[in-house]
């Protein structure tokens, strides 16, 4: 028998209607706060020409890809908190699967080529201009999408040679790849090393190469003053900060579902918080450490809607 659904299970130990009230409101208003800070990011640099520069293209390209990967589980997930239909088609689930491993290779990239642009712009400030040109970014963020794209299809496609006939209940709140791949009939430990093997090569060779160029940035910084020192720094630590975000909570996902005895609840709220976390604070980190958007007044306001939230947050 060929499946043509699976059941999405969510949390097992919040199944009652108080716990699902509460996870659907924080969710819900962490998924609003991500579209308004990401979207004003996006209405700044589009209005403002004099930010229409290498880093700032970046920037906006992070807060797309922050939209999107949102976007493709959060909605879905207030569904199943808020609603008992649970049933998810298989073309469905797997589309889900592939654009979620495919955003993540995507944010690994452009996370790499932010660390680029950095090590230009401080190792070669003279031939910077000439080097990261406007459109040269906008031909490697494209580079970065398609090629996010292009590196989960061997592994999903590997998934979808099995047939699922047997269990359809994904423990999980959303389709990821190792929770719908355990539901294959078949012997899947070959599929799972490839898989495991192409995800921590798309994740770890972006780090290393950000981890050479901050090398070579440190290097170059140590020998300039004092003043272009603390700018170069400044500069380079929101970047720093975004990029150690995304890995911490990376690494955080890993490793709950390495550590023996971690509830199921626990690593799905770590495999949810992946989505939820990153783009909520890359525009507050950018917000609140770029000069350019702090000082706009648009920002400004948008304080005084955070503080809306959290009163209504406080009130559930």
């Amino acid at each position: 028998m060929f499946l043509f659904n699976f059941i999405i299970v969510g949390f097992p130990g919040f199944q009652d209607q108080e716990s699902k009230k509460t996870l659907f409101t924080f969710f819900l208003i962490a998924y609003l706060f991500i579209l308004l800070v990401n979207l004003m990011l996006i209405f700044i640099f589009a209005a403002d020409r004099n930010l229409h520069t290498p880093m700032y293209l970046l920037v906006c390209s992070l807060a797309i890809l922050d939209i999107v990967l949102s976007t493709n589980t959060v909605p879905r997930m207030l569904a199943l908190f808020i609603s008992d239909s649970r049933s998810t088609p298989f073309v469905t689930c797997f589309t889900q699967t592939y654009f979620f491993l495919g955003l993540s290779s995507v944010e690994c990239f452009l996370l790499g080529l932010m660390a680029y642009d950095r090590h230009i712009a401080i190792s070669k400030p003279l031939h910077y201009p000439s080097i990261m040109t406007n459109s040269r970014i906008l031909k490697l963020i494209i580079y970065s999408w398609v090629g996010g794209f292009l590196c989960p299809a061997i592994a999903v496609g590997l998934a979808l040679r099995f047939p699922f006939c047997g269990p359809n209940k994904i423990t999980q709140c959303f389709c990821d790849y190792s929770s719908v791949l355990i539901l294959a009939c078949g012997d899947i430990m070959v599929t799972s090393y490839v898989a495991l093997a192409m995800g921590l090569s798309i994740l770890f060779i972006p780090l290393i190469y950000i981890i050479f160029s901050y090398a070579k940035i440190i290097m170059s910084v140590l020998k300039i003053s004092s003043a272009g020192r603390m700018k170069a720094f400044s500069t380079c630590g929101t970047h720093l900060l975004v990029i150690s975000l995304y890995f911490f909570v990376t690494a955080g996902v890993f490793i709950s579902y390495r550590i023996p005895g971690t509830s199921v609840d626990v690593r799905i709220m770590a495999a949810v918080l992946q989505n939820v976390f990153p783009p909520l604070m890359n525009p507050i980190i950018y917000c609140l450490r770029t000069k350019e958007i702090r000082e706009k007044s648009f920002v400004r306001n948008l304080w005084k809607i955070r503080n809306i939230l959290t009163h209504s947050i406080t009130l559930q």
